[in-house]
């Protein structure tokens, strides 16, 4: 149901401030604005007040509910990011054959390599290899989401919590598949209880486990999203600064806390490029980790 709300609560809240300013309450609105940046919307503003509607498509009716295929925001920055990502391995793959790595190959192999080699087998052990693809596409759309979403003019789509959510469930699919691709159904549940336990523990263990099972998709879920989130909203803040003052005060404060802000802003946006690198390899080694445990637990 977040899909459905959230398009409407970020366009009412894009449009609070120019609305507010029109009634004469108040010339800007620093929650409207920086909730209408963060959120999903229908629209996509370029600039505030500058934009255009997306293509809004029919919602199909299921037993759960309505379900909304339409295009939002946080959509098209997925498709650039999917399309940023092919882009750069079709650059890399032209010169596959080259004896002599150089150019982008060479940069994306470093990368690679760094995720084969001290990500999945040390996380995974045994059999790593074959998750290797999946951690290498988890880090560079992760990555490539985080970054895009530092450029003027565009949106960060792992600050919207379904999208994260999404790439957690899709990390929890690949961490139950390998436990039970290498045990079957039965012995991987078993593997969920540790050996020795006295017999009046073990539902209470198994209970717990299968909820560390929920819960580790979760913080993953929920880690990612918090992050990206809050640094655009510090970065938003700092610059709503400038306008308070000019309401409260004078169009002189403004010009005055104009440096300070947008120096502190700058400061954090080039933070975020960091955050943004950190958390696309916490993601990726996190489920890297819950693979190998899964695949290979220890008793």
């Amino acid at each position: 149901m977040l899909s459905q709300t959230t398009p409407e609560v970020a366009q009412e809240a894009t449009h609070g401030a120019h609305e507010a300013a029109q009634a004469g309450a108040a010339s800007f609105d620093p929650g409207a604005s920086i909730v209408g940046h963060i959120l999903d919307s229908d629209r996509y503003e370029i600039v505030h007040g500058v934009g255009f509607d997306l293509p809004h498509l029919p919602t199909i009716q299921t037993a759960f509910g309505e379900i909304d295929f339409s295009i939002t925001k946080h959509v098209g920055m997925m498709w650039i990011a999917g399309l940023v990502v092919a882009f750069l391995a079709w650059r890399a793959l032209r010169r596959v054959k080259d004896p002599v790595p150089s150019g982008m190959r060479n940069a994306l192999e470093v990368v690679i390599v760094f995720i084969r080699d001290d990500v999945a087998r040390k996380s995974i052990g045994p059999g790593a290899d074959r998750f290797v693809p999946y951690l290498v596409s988890t880090f560079f759309f992760i990555l490539t989401c985080n970054l895009l979403g530092l450029i003027p003019g565009m949106a960060t789509a792992t600050g919207n919590i379904s999208v994260t959510a999404a790439l957690a469930l899709i990390a929890f699919v690949v961490i139950q598949a390998a436990g039970l691709r290498e045990y079957g159904v039965i012995q991987h549940f078993k593997n969920l209880v540790p050996h020795g336990l006295p017999m009046w523990m073990v539902p209470l263990m198994f209970a717990l486990e299968m909820l560390s099972m929920a819960i580790k998709p979760f913080a993953l879920c929920v880690r990612l999203f918090a992050n990206m989130m809050a640094g655009h909203v510090v970065i938003l803040a700092f610059i709503s600064l400038i306008f308070i003052f000019g309401d409260l005060f004078s169009p002189t404060a403004a010009w005055l806390a104009s440096p300070v802000s947008v120096g502190f802003a700058l400061f954090v946006h080039f933070l975020e490029l960091l955050v943004g690198s950190v958390q696309a390899y916490i993601f990726t080694m996190l489920t890297a980790t819950f693979i190998g445990m899964s695949a290979h637990p220890a008793h």
